[in-house]
């Protein structure tokens, strides 16, 4: 089934230019976009720069605005521990077929690319219900997009999901 789901999203590679650079742009540069909009939307929501005492104003959101951040940084070195113990392959290394769009080194599961922006959007999420969905959503693009960029099977992106949901979950009271 993994390889059935993969092999249905990286189909959509190698198809035309245009369908290439769009899975490129989604899976390699979306998520400095994302992270950019995280901050924007943290500092502008609260109207931080707006305010007569912006140093006080931060001061009292920062644990939403740090918080969100610290638990990706946080998932994203889990994943980096977990995929040291795991050593899954990449598919590119594993089915002679397969040839990402884009370069990609290390072990694959679980993404951490994946664990990060989920770990974002839920932390997002507990403070902010509609942006938080419009965060996962975009994780949701950038991991599909890495399975169509054929540098992830769709468990290494699950997997990723739920390690950043549930670190996120564990951590909103911390």
């Amino acid at each position: 089934m993994n390889n059935n789901i993969f092999f249905f999203f990286y189909n959509f590679a190698h198809q035309s230019a245009w369908l290439d650079n769009c899975i490129i742009f989604l899976a390699v540069y979306l998520p400095y976009i994302v992270v950019v909009l995280a901050m924007i939307f943290l500092l502008m929501h609260h109207e931080v720069f707006k305010a007569d005492n912006t140093f006080q104003v931060f001061l009292q959101k920062k644990k939403e605005i740090f918080g969100a951040f610290i638990v990706g940084v946080i998932t994203w070195a889990l994943a980096y521990i977990l995929k040291i113990l795991v050593h899954t392959s990449r598919p590119f290394d594993i089915l002679p077929q397969v040839h990402s769009l884009f370069p990609e080194t290390g072990h694959a599961f679980p993404s951490g690319h994946a664990t990060f922006f989920m770990a974002l959007a839920v932390a997002i999420f507990f403070y902010h219900k509609k942006a938080g969905y419009l965060f996962m959503f975009l994780a949701l693009l950038i991991g599909i997009a890495r399975i169509a960029g054929g540098v992830h099977f769709p468990i290494d992106i699950l997997g990723g999901f739920i390690l950043g949901a549930l670190v996120a979950y564990f951590m909103k009271n911390v």
